[in-house]
């Protein structure tokens, strides 16, 4: 391990040592001052994200891309916003989930902790940067960043007022620290930390999450990317429908819970088909799909669909569209080809409706609803750290929960084992 890291770390792991120790009045306060902070110097941080999105049309990068690397006042204000709602939301650590007398007379618990030092690699989402340190803050956690080289400038710019946010409350700002070192060996070597960072999550496309998978050493949530599908089955309310194919595909299309596939019961394909050309064609969705479908969009861009597509998270306007006759063919294709982040039916049959949430494996199952919800603020959570696509420790939208581990507390009068 460089001489850099190993400072990094162990300064993180002495840290993670103070937070953990924090009462709530406290890291409320802070998450409290790190907000006015945000909003108080959003003209800094604003110059910094402009010449990050300066550097990014200059490199080409598409639009979709640039709108998540883009900060407003807006935007920074939520951003704040959101801080203090993690401040508002009860404190798990030191919450006691259980107590049980055995027989002989010991009590036995398990108790709510900090998992220690989170390290958290993402890609050109400068937003993230402050939703992870609300989050790992509260859960009494210390931190380190390594955002994506495009949103380089943003990231520091607002590392360095949370940092003075942790000075003013006479806290140690190794509690949240960030990598200016953009290599591909500085990941490496935050992926192989295994003496002072105590989980990895990366956040971002599938090169990102497949790299940590495939190195890092320390312990891995993986989250994961979002080939989202809508199955409109035959009972479907085509209004309803139509509205939330339209939310999922084109609200926000670089997002990982934005709508990438459909699929149509077949008699029903028509007359959605019908409704959705006229309203892809206004941004434009181009359309991936077999002749069957193809041949009934007049206005939309089209291409014929290739097996590929059906496994594609486009982050884009273009949409895999499959037609498929019955409820058991649509869970089978998406089961199949998902990516296990969110799914939703739409439907007026409750069985097919109750199939759908009990037989398709992802984090998120929907009814009647778009796959846009899947978020931690609209879950209920606050802001959230990411989007865990595995079935250890936390699956789905992780908040606070999912930032602590448990240890069992043991009370007893002077037993002794026989």
């Amino acid at each position: 391990m460089s001489e850099w890291m190993n400072e990094l770390g162990r300064n993180a792991k002495a840290a993670s040592r103070q937070m953990a120790r924090l009462d709530t009045q406290t890291k409320n306060d802070l998450l409290n001052r790190a907000a006015d902070l945000l909003e108080a110097r959003s003209a800094q941080i604003l110059a910094a994200n402009n010449q990050d999105l300066k550097a990014a049309r200059e490199n080409g990068m598409p639009k979709p891309l640039q709108d998540r690397l883009m900060l407003t006042e807006d935007r920074i204000h939520a951003i704040a916003q959101g801080m203090r709602e993690v401040a508002a939301l009860p404190d798990p650590v030191g919450e006691v989930l259980e107590m049980k007398k055995r027989p002989n007379g010991l009590l036995i618990g398990r108790q709510r902790v900090p998992l220690g030092v989170v390290a958290v690699i993402y890609e050109a989402r400068p937003n993230v940067t402050a939703d992870v340190f609300a989050l790992c803050t509260k859960a009494g956690n210390a931190v380190i960043l390594k955002g994506g080289r495009d949103a380089a400038r943003s990231n520091e710019a607002i590392v360095d007022v949370l940092k003075d946010a942790l000075k003013e409350l006479n806290l140690d700002d190794n509690a949240v620290s960030i990598l200016t070192d953009n290599s591909r060996e500085a990941s490496r070597e935050l992926m192989r930390c295994n003496e002072y960072v105590d989980v990895l999550i990366p956040r971002g496309g599938a090169g990102l999450i497949r790299s940590v998978v495939e190195n890092a050493t320390v312990p891995v949530i993986e989250t994961g990317t979002g080939n989202c599908h809508c199955y409109v089955d035959e009972s479907a309310d085509l209004d309803m429908a139509v509205g939330i194919i339209l939310n999922g595909k084109t609200q926000r299309v670089g997002v990982c819970n934005a709508l990438e596939s459909l699929l149509v019961h077949r008699s029903r394909v028509k007359e959605v088909m019908e409704k959705l050309d006229g309203e892809f064609a206004r941004f434009p969705v181009l359309i991936h799909a077999k002749p069957e479908v193809l041949e009934l969009v007049e206005l939309s861009p089209k291409k014929e669909a290739s097996q590929a597509d059906w496994g594609t998270e486009y982050l884009d306007y273009e949409i895999s569209i499959k037609v498929v006759d019955s409820v058991e063919e649509a869970i089978d294709h998406i089961n199949t080809y998902n990516t296990g982040h969110s799914e939703t039916i739409v439907t007026n049959n409750y069985a097919n409706a109750q199939k759908f949430l009990n037989e398709v494996d992802a984090a998120a199952v929907y009814v009647n609803a778009s796959t846009r919800f899947t978020d931690g603020n609209e879950f209920g959570l606050g802001a959230e750290i990411g989007i865990s696509t595995q079935k250890l420790h936390a699956r789905g939208p992780m908040g606070l929960e999912a930032l602590t581990s448990t240890k069992f507390i043991i009370y007893g009068n002077g037993q002794v084992r026989p």
